[in-house]
C-alpha cells in the first residue's frame, strides 16, 4: 500500500464514521445502537492499523488491539446487555425530530470542515477530511445527548465523543511513542461501566431511565 492510497483509505474510512454516528443516534430498537457503535469502533481500529502502517508507527498497533477489546467488544456488550434487560419501551424517547437532528448533524459537519480547513500544520494537511470528521464527532455526541432523554442513549453520545477524541489524537500524534498508553488512559470503558451501573441503579429505584424524571431525586 502506497502512502497516498493509505491516506485516501483513512479519509474514506472516516467518512463511514459519519454514517455510523447518525445510526447510533437514530436506529431502532435502541439496543441496536450498541451494535452500530461496535461497527464504528471497528472502523476506528482499521484507521489505527492503516495509519500505523503508512506512518511506520507501531505504537498504533498496540492501541488498535486495546481499542478492539474495549470499544469493539466490551463496551457494546455492556450496553447491549443493559438495554436488553430494561426493554426498548423504556429507551426510545426522543426530544427532537429526526429531520431536525439531521439538520444539526449537517451543520456540525459543515462547521467542522470550515474550522479544520484553516489549520496549516504540516502533519494535519493530508488528513484534513478525517480531522474534520473527528471534530464533528463531538457535536454528534452532543446531538445524541440532547435528542434522547434515556440515560443509555446519552452514554452512547459520550462514546461517540470519545471516538472523535481518539481519532484526533491518532491523526495528530501518531509518532508519539507513548501514544498507546495515552489511548488506553482515555478509553471510555471504565466511564461506561460506572455510568451503566448508575443507570441500572436508577432504573431499579425509580423504574425509569428518562432523565426528565430524575427531578424526583431532589430534596
Amino acid at each position: 500500500m502506497s502512502w497516498l492510497s493509505g491516506v485516501n483509505l483513512i479519509n474514506s474510512l472516516s467518512g463511514l464514521l459519519i454514517v455510523t454516528s447518525l445510526l447510533v443516534i437514530e436506529v431502532r430498537p435502541a439496543r441496536r445502537s450498541a451494535v452500530v457503535y461496535s461497527i464504528q469502533s471497528m472502523i476506528l481500529v482499521s484507521i489505527f492499523i492503516v495509519l500505523g502502517y503508512i506512518m511506520h508507527a507501531p505504537q498504533l498497533y498496540l492501541w488498535a488491539a486495546s481499542a478492539f477489546i474495549t470499544k469493539v467488544i466490551l463496551v457494546p456488550w455492556i450496553l447491549y446487555r443493559a438495554m436488553s434487560r430494561v426493554g426498548d419501551a423504556n429507551i426510545d424517547r426522543n426530544t427532537m425530530s429526526l429531520s431536525l437532528a439531521l439538520v444539526m448533524a449537517a451543520v456540525a459537519i459543515a462547521v467542522s470542515f470550515l474550522v479544520i480547513d484553516q489549520i496549516q500544520l504540516k502533519v494535519a494537511i493530508p488528513f484534513k477530511p478525517a480531522l474534520a470528521i473527528s471534530m464533528a464527532h463531538f457535536f454528534f455526541g452532543e446531538i445524541c445527548i440532547l435528542t434522547h432523554r434515556n440515560i443509555y442513549k446519552q452514554i452512547l453520545g459520550f462514546c461517540l465523543m470519545e471516538n472523535g477524541a481518539s481519532l484526533t489524537l491518532a491523526l495528530l500524534a501518531y509518532s508519539a511513542p507513548e501514544l498507546a498508553e495515552i489511548g488506553v488512559a482515555i478509553d471510555a470503558v471504565f466511564g461506561v461501566i460506572i455510568m451503566v451501573a448508575l443507570a441500572n441503579q436508577i432504573h431499579r429505584s425509580l423504574n425509569t431511565l428518562d432523565t426528565s424524571d430524575l427531578r424526583e431525586l431532589k430534596g
